[in-house]
């Protein structure tokens, strides 16, 4: 099979692709924006400069590569983003993925389409509504979470009007190695390393660390849209999500247990959200009933993996 993924050098695009090539023997075209694409390392693997707010340029993709799946990646997935810009954050999301579909409908072609989605669009919820499954209501709570609202039922409408086989995702907090540090755990695991290395005061600055998050391991997020492109039903939503509740304050708790020197922690205001969820967990039930999947990487081994790779960072900027 030949699968287009959009954002294919991000965070999850690239282990994405990483996993697709370890794992199958399908053909990738990644597309990369704005920076130029990678150099391509592997015969099957093709990269194209796109900007999927651009409808012609995407039409023209679609009818070169007429890919078998899509995975939708690309995206402006940065919440403090989103309230700075919120039209940005609405417009690259939702015009982007249009694009792909109204392309897919001129050109009378079904591809595998998966729609990737965010546990924010749940928002908040009584502690009694918990874990969060698909049938329960969506009340996003900022411009990112609509934006992802919005790509959701584009994609649910697609399905029914065109019959394009779309699956609808609700990843929910996804984390892991190669992830900027724009992100709550890469952020705080730059500072360790920055403190360790003698390159700031041994002080963890952080924002609010009573919000509890449901975090899965990017890792399996991936191998989750692998086997959901297999086995998915077309026109259905899955959560992807390890069902645990973990609080900011554990993370920072493993962080400053793998530290080298004493860190102390110091709360910063400017790090504060708008609007902050107080819990979110979900349930993966659905999903793992459709593809058996189960999350694999234990939390802790994501945490000592993101810090080994900033240690490494910091001590390579020189």
């Amino acid at each position: 099979m030949h699968v287009l993924i959009t954002g294919a050098s991000g965070f999850v695009g690239t282990h994405l692709r990483r996993y697709l090539l370890a794992h199958t023997d399908w053909q990738i075209t990644g597309t990369a924006f704005p920076d130029q694409p990678p150099a391509a390392t592997n015969p099957r693997e093709r990269w194209v400069a796109l900007d999927a707010r651009d409808d012609d340029a995407v039409h023209a993709l679609l009818s070169d590569v007429r890919p078998g799946a899509i995975v939708h990646l690309a995206a402006q997935s940065h919440i403090p983003t989103a309230y700075e810009d919120p039209w940005g954050t609405l417009e690259n999301n939702i015009r982007g993925q249009l694009n792909l579909l109204e392309s897919c409908v001129k050109l009378e072609m079904q591809p595998r389409f998966l729609v990737i989605g965010s546990g924010e669009e749940y928002g908040r919820a009584a502690a009694d509504e918990l874990p969060l499954r698909e049938e329960h209501p969506l009340r996003p709570e900022n411009p990112y979470s609509v934006s992802k609202v919005a790509q959701d039922v584009l994609g649910y409408q697609y399905f029914i009007s065109y019959g394009i086989p779309v699956l609808r995702t609700r990843p929910f907090n996804h984390v892991g190695p190669g992830q900027s540090a724009r992100f709550v755990l890469p952020a705080f695991a730059q500072q360790v390393a920055r403190i360790e290395a003698g390159r700031q005061e041994p002080v963890l600055r952080v924002g609010n660390l009573t919000p509890a998050r449901d975090f899965t391991d990017v890792r399996d997020v991936v191998r989750a849209y692998h086997l959901l492109l297999l086995k998915g039903s077309p026109g259905e939503v899955y959560n992807i999500c390890s069902g645990i509740p973990r609080t900011i304050q554990s993370l920072v708790d493993r962080l400053l247990s793998l530290a080298r020197v004493p860190i102390s922690v110091e709360i910063d205001p400017e790090r504060y959200r708008p609007a902050d969820v107080p819990i979110i967990y979900g349930s993966a039930e659905k999903l793992q009933r459709a593809t058996g999947w189960t999350p694999q990487i234990p939390f802790e081994q994501t945490v000592r993996e993101s810090l080994e790779e900033w240690r490494k960072r910091i001590k390579n900027d020189k």
